[in-house]
């Protein structure tokens, strides 16, 4: 008895400590350690351990990957920048173990060694190498935004099902405990009936016009381009800057807004708005940047909750953003009880209590996981879907172009979730917009 009051007194002073430190709750910290107490899982030996393909070897590309280090081996790089795949193989060359290098992602497809994919690339090719994955039987941890497209998201996923791979979306958000708090707590009603969410995002780059140049030396700009038109090479179109381009991507509201939207359906809880409108606040640059750097984005639910997203914006740093209240970027739920806000860094509410008293037993309680990474890679040992498999993440991605769609077509639409389409007034020139003219040969043949 006696070494159990000390265990006891123990456990309860880490969980003090680590409240104090997260600014989480006592009961809701006291909760999570004790489900992590159960005994932790045998380290993997050397044959246990998967080997690991980077496909997209940018900077969040090579983030991921180090962390997938902790549970595989780097068996290969592959970029169509030999730049990239230079640093990429000085970054992950262990014990004079080298990892292999491909400018090809199809090549790595057909290695027997490589298990587990993290794929890192631009947001128009994340479909065809996902695509890929499944058709070589690889498990796949995917960046964020899932798809270019939505119409993309409905063929992976159908693709994913039938092939049985394990793929995580790279939203990590979800493994944040800080926003599983948020979204268990309005999902049980804590703040009342929900009425509203607000979700304030970092505006885009707006700039322009830009002026072609020569492709640098190791760079296949075609291939870069992949399904995306051809067109002269534009420095700020490549690498870091290509989300600001619709051919690549959806500005801000996929790339941030894959996060913050994706807390918002997991705490509203239905598949997709019904309906969507929004209004721009800055027309883009002639010759420049193409996605829409300062908008307003608003959906209401067939619940009538309403989803409202802003852009904030400080001009000397990208992604240093406050809104008018002095919040960073984040989300806030408002309910007929009170609100709570989270984002990153903190949680806090109108009435401190909505946060400190704990929930009842038998509350509704959300997947949870505290690493997403390890959360997938524990999924490719058990076959079990991750916290955000692929349905998630498309359904996740399909809220962030719904928005992009309503801004490029300016009107008000209604939305399908079921059939994933538009109907109603406009739905003929939206549903142009779930899929895309795939230029040759990078289209769905590109991959079998």
């Amino acid at each position: 008895m006696k070494t159990f009051h000390v265990s006891r007194r123990s456990f309860l002073k880490r969980c003090s400590v680590l409240a104090a430190m997260s600014g989480l709750p006592l009961w809701f910290v006291e909760r999570q350690l004790s489900a992590a107490e159960e005994p932790a899982p045998k380290k993997p030996g050397a044959n246990d351990r998967p080997g690991v393909a980077l496909i997209g070897c940018g900077g969040q590309g090579t983030s991921d990957t180090k962390n997938a280090a902790n549970w595989g081996n780097i068996v290969a790089v592959c970029d169509v920048d030999e730049s990239h795949t230079a640093a990429a193989v000085k970054e992950f060359t262990v014990d004079g173990r080298t990892p292999k290098v491909f400018s090809d992602f199809r090549r790595v497809l057909e290695r027997d060694d490589v298990h587990v994919l993290v794929n890192g690339t631009p947001d128009h090719w994340h479909t065809l190498v996902n695509l890929g994955a499944t058709r070589a039987k690889k498990d796949v941890y995917a960046e964020k935004p899932l798809t270019l497209t939505i119409a993309e998201g409905r063929r992976l996923v159908d693709a994913v099902r039938q092939s049985g791979i394990v793929l995580q979306t790279g939203t990590q958000q979800r493994s944040s405990a800080r926003f599983r708090l948020a979204c268990e707590l309005v999902r049980n009603a804590r703040i009342g009936r929900l009425t509203s969410a607000s979700v304030w995002l970092p505006a885009g780059l707006r700039g322009g016009p830009f002026e072609t140049a020569a492709v640098p030396a190791g760079l296949n700009w075609d291939f870069w381009l992949g399904q995306s038109p051809l067109v002269d090479y534009v420095p700020q179109r490549c690498h870091r800057n290509f989300r600001f381009w619709y051919d690549y991507s959806g500005g801000t509201m996929t790339d941030w807004g894959a996060h913050h939207n994706d807390i918002a359906y997991w705490a509203i809880g239905l598949l997709a708005p019904r309906e969507v409108s929004s209004r721009v606040l800055a027309e883009p640059i002639a010759g420049g940047f193409t996605a829409f750097s300062d908008y307003e984005v608003n959906y209401t639910y067939a619940n009538g909750v309403k989803l409202n997203i802003f852009t904030t914006k400080d001009d000397s740093v990208y992604g240093a953003t406050i809104n008018k209240d002095g919040q960073r970027n984040g989300i806030r739920f408002e309910g007929t009880d009170g609100w709570i806000w989270v984002n990153r860094s903190q949680i806090t509410a109108s009435d401190p209590e909505l946060l400190k008293t704990p929930l009842p037993e038998g509350a509704v309680r959300l997947y949870s996981s505290s690493n997403h990474m390890e959360n997938f890679m524990d999924c490719v040992k058990s076959r079990a879907a991750p916290i955000c498999d692929v349905e998630t993440g498309h359904r996740s991605a399909t809220m962030c172009h719904l928005g992009a769609i309503s801004m490029r077509t300016g009107r008000h639409l209604t939305w399908d979730s079921g059939a994933e389409k538009f109907t109603g007034e406009h739905a003929g020139e939206a549903n142009a917009h779930v899929q895309r003219v795939m230029r040759p040969p990078y289209d769905y043949s590109f991959v079998g």
